[in-house]
This record gives C-alpha cells, sequence and structure tokens, in this order.
C-alpha cells in the first residue's frame, strides 16, 4: 500500500510538473505561516510537546513567524502530505526521505538528525532463535520501509537472500494484533512502539535488531529546501525549539522531569514504558553531537547503503536506471548520485549555529 501510493504520487505528480510548482510550498518565497507534520515515536515526541507548551509558539514569535505543529496518526501519509506539499517539513527516517520526497522531485533538506534507532526497530519470530531461522517464513512487516531495509541487512549478516523469505505487507497499526493472534503470522519487523508488544507473545524472541546496525536507521526532521533557503527563520525556530527540549529532558530538574512524562502520556504508555524506548533510541541531545553525526564519514556509507537497496527495490521511480538516479548531498560539500539532480541535502548549518549559541 504504501509503495504503491508513494510511486503514484512521485511519478504522477513529478511527470505533471507540478511538485515543485504549483503543489509545492516552494515557490511561496518568503512568507510568515509555516505548517510541520508529525507522528507518534519515541524520538520524535518533542515536537508534540512544542506545540502543547507554548515553547514552539516562543521561537516562532522570536523570529516574527507562525508555526503550526500537526499530528498525523498515519507516519506514510503524513510524508505523502509533505511530499504533496501541504506541510512545510515532516519528521520521516532517511530512508524515507529518499524513497518518497526525493525520488518524488521534491527537493528535501535534512535540518535536524535527532536520533538513530539503537534497538528501536526489531524482528520477532515465534519459534525460531537465530536470523537462519527466517529461512522459508513468511514476514508480516510494512514493506518497503526501514522494516524492510531491517531485515535485509539481518539477511545478509548470515548470507541469506531475500528470496529466502516471503515479505507480508502489513501497517504498522496491525501489526501486533496479527501476530499475537494469528497461528501462522510467526515472524514480524516492527519499531517501538509496536516492538516492545509483540515481544510479549508466548514464545517470541528477537532474533535481530538496529543496534546491529548503529547509525543507519535515522531520525530526521526534513524540510522543502527551496522554503528554508527562502526562509531562514523556519529553520531557526525548529531547530532552537528542539534544543530547548533537549536541554530540558536531560536536565533532571522537576521541570524537565515533568517534560518527560507529559510526552509518556502523549505516546500512550507510562514514563517507565517511555523511558525503555528512549533507552533503545541513540538521541542527540547537543547540537554539538549532531553536528559531528551529520558531517562524519560514516554518513555517506550508510546514505550509499540505503540508496542501493532502494534502487534494488525500484523505490527511485520509474526512471531510475541506477541508484545514482537521485542526488544526495553532504555537509562537507560532497555528494552520491547525480550533482545535477540533488534532492537530498544534509544540512548541518543551522546545528552549528545552535550549538555556536547564535540562534
Amino acid at each position: 500500500m504504501r509503495r504503491s501510493f508513494m510511486r503514484f504520487l512521485g511519478l504522477a505528480l513529478g511527470a505533471a510538473g507540478v511538485l515543485t510548482t504549483a503543489c509545492s510550498p516552494a515557490l511561496s518565497a518568503e512568507k510568515k505561516d509555516f505548517k510541520i507534520a508529525w507522528s507518534i515515536y519515541a524520538g520524535w515526541m518533542p515536537w508534540g510537546y512544542a506545540a502543547d507548551s507554548g515553547l514552539m509558539k516562543k521561537w516562532a514569535d522570536k523570529y516574527g513567524i507562525k508555526v503550526d505543529i500537526v499530528q498525523i496518526n498515519d507516519y506514510v501519509e503524513s510524508i505523502n502530505q509533505y511530499t504533496a506539499g501541504k506541510f512545510d517539513g515532516c519528521v520521516m527516517t532517511n530512508m524515507d526521505a529518499l524513497t518518497i520526497p526525493a525520488a518524488g522531485g521534491v527537493d528535501s533538506t535534512s535540518l535536524i538528525v535527532g536520533d538513530f534507532s539503537n534497538g528501536n526497530d526489531g524482528i520477532v519470530l515465534k519459534k525460531g532463535k537465530t536470523i537462519a531461522d527466517l529461512k522459508g517464513r513468511k514476514v508480516n512487516l510494512v514493506e518497503f520501509s526501514v522494516s524492510h531495509y531491517l531485515l535485509a541487512r539481518a539477511l545478509d549478516s548470515v548470507k541469506l537472500k531475500e528470496k529466502a523469505v516471503t515479505t507480508v505487507n502489513t501497517s504498522d497499526a496491525d501489526i501486533v494484533s496479527v501476530f499475537s493472534s494469528t497461528a501462522d503470522v510467526n515472524a514480524v519487523v516492527t519499531w517501538n512502539p509496536q516492538l516492545s508488544e509483540v515481544k510479549k507473545v508466548k514464545d517470541a524472541t528477537e532474533v535481530f535488531d538496529s543496534s546491529k546496525i548503529p547509525g543507519e536507521i535515522i531520525d530526521l526532521m526534513v524540510v522543502n529546501s527551496n522554503t528554508l533557503k527562502d526562509n531562514p527563520a523556519l529553520g531557526k525556530a525548529l531547530v532552537g525549539v528542539w534544543y530547548d527540549i533537549m536541554k530540558l529532558m536531560t536536565s533532571n530538574t522537576p521541570e524537565g522531569n515533568a517534560v518527560v512524562e507529559a510526552m509518556a502520556k502523549a505516546s500512550g504508555t507510562d514514563l517507565d514504558g517511555y523511558k525503555s524506548q528512549l533507552a533503545t533510541t541513540k538521541m542527540f541531545y547537543t547540537p554539538a553531537d549532531a553536528v559531528a553525526f551529520a558531517a562524519g564519514a560514516q554518513l555517506p556509507k550508510t546514505m550509499d547503503l540505503v540508496r542501493t537497496f532502494s534502487f534494488e527495490h525500484g523505490l527511485l521511480g520509474e526512471g531510475a536506471k541506477t541508484k545514482d538516479a537521485v542526488g544526495i548531498a553532504f555537509p562537507d560539500g560532497s555528494s552520491l548520485g547525480d550533482a545535477k539532480n540533488i534532492k537530498l541535502r544534509f544540512n548541518a548549518d543551522f546545528m552549528k549555529s545552535a550549538a555556536d549559541g547564535k540562534l
């Protein structure tokens, strides 16, 4: 479902030439009102708190703009709406940023590297103890998502090809009930909070998780590149509020503890449950750490793995003849792929300004 809709959106709108014109906020030039989409996930709960607490308004007021942060219950739908131009920014993973907006023709910038999954994504089996036990099984997951990528990396670690399994597309909303109540569903790949629930199922064993591929499933705040270029105030306000909340979360004060409790409640769990999810999320709590990661030598290597997987699964568009079809730019000026078709940019400038106290 996700793949077919994403490709229809990217190809149909892209062919019509509207992704970078009427459908996109890119040509709005300087403006004052912005909309940002987010969805429930441990590492993205600060965005909900930014809206509810008034901190987003505080930072927006500082730069004379308005930023409306909108929760979308369906993660993929939030990215589709961003790609269609209904939002100026959206939270998403590095792979989804490449395969949906970037592959669809929307020039997009990773403004904030918030975290990477360090155990928040996993593969769980019934009556199986190792990755090799996947051979010959049907595996339920959100096809062509980071779950699919994780499965491919896990199989590769034991020299198995993807054809050794059969994937069954299953929405993230249904995966817990399917695994817990359907006898012949015995292998799933998913992320938290669903992962913590499927691990509780009788005879279930987690055989692989994202901590085995650290730094590869990255959670980002992505904004339209042209909107950001014309409206740097948006970047400053988003980065400013983000690191204000990061400071609160790590302050070990009553106020900071109340912030984390509010996020736990908003995510549908208790404080211990939310903290357990944060424990498997490598948060970049300081802008300096985020800059170091974004500018590090590993990120281009990771994105090469991601684009290779994406091309092999037909996620870079019908016209993509090689994995170089979509260009990816990095903070040091280097790039992967077609330098004349850069559609995904990793920007460290705004995070660096936060690290230097210049916001």
